[in-house]
């Protein structure tokens, strides 16, 4: 059966990742429309589907250099540039100085998610895991900046975007880090 070919594109662990980019893809359309409940669930479902997919590869012998790949793309879109766009769209920049060091974080941060999921391709072998994960994995960046919008927009703890995006920049800092995190 070909979900369960290693060599289909659309194996079923692959499928579980596309659906992931998917709703990647639409919770950024719920973004841009400051739409963000949609968003935040369509995000919450992705990361379900990322740790099936991985789970599913192991289990059924799925596991390729093209999923390797296709699972950072999802990655990056879901748990990278999701995650930013929904907190910085929610803030209430109020300048252009503002605008432009906050919009500046949040570029590191994505420059940074990218960078970590490239590296993390380029030392991994398809179907391996290791006991732990060297630096923050992104999806755990994803919901330290779930917590912070969290913070600011639904308990109101935060309301200054600087201070948002000097522990924006402290997360994308920790991306690329020495910092041990045990894998699950």
């Amino acid at each position: 059966m070909k979900l369960f070919d290693a060599n289909n594109r659309f194996n079923l662990a692959n499928s579980i990742t596309f659906a992931n980019v998917a709703c990647g893809i639409l919770a950024l359309y719920f973004v841009t429309q400051k739409n963000f409940l949609p968003a935040i669930i369509l995000a919450w479902i992705a990361g379900a589907l990322d740790i099936l997919d991985g789970k599913v590869a192991r289990r059924y012998n799925l596991s390729t250099e093209f999923g390797v790949q296709l699972d950072s793309f999802a990655d990056f879109l879901s748990f990278v540039i999701m995650p930013a766009f929904l907190l910085f769209y929610s803030l209430e920049i109020k300048s252009t100085i503002e605008l432009i060091i906050v919009g500046t974080v949040f570029l590191y941060y994505i420059i940074s998610g990218l960078r970590r999921l490239v590296e993390f391709n380029l030392y991994t072998d398809a179907g391996s895991v290791s006991k732990y994960f060297v630096g923050v994995p992104t999806p755990l960046g994803a919901i330290l900046l779930w917590v912070l919008y969290l913070l600011s927009h639904t308990f109101n703890l935060i309301a200054s975007p600087l201070f948002i995006a000097f522990f924006v920049a402290i997360i994308g800092f920790l991306l690329n880090s020495k910092v041990k995190i045990p894998h699950p």
